[in-house]
């Protein structure tokens, strides 16, 4: 799964998707996809990344309260 930082526009490529769909975790692990070498893992805030189209994370992912 890729990931767009907001501010760089650079993607991250989620090692374990299950933390980004989780609504009580902030942050994610993930690797900077951006050049050659393959970047050590990192943590990423969700607030801080969207899909690569622009659109944001879906409120369920993020919202524990989320009512549907």
């Amino acid at each position: 799964m890729l990931l767009m930082e907001k501010n760089s526009g650079h993607l991250i490529e989620v090692v374990d998707p299950t933390e980004v769909f989780d609504p009580f975790k902030d942050s994610f692990t993930g690797r900077l996809d951006f050049g050659e070498d393959v970047a050590e893992p990192d943590n990423f805030a969700k607030v801080g990344v969207c899909f690569p189209s622009g659109e944001s994370l879906p409120k369920c992912w993020q919202d524990p309260h989320y009512r549907g």
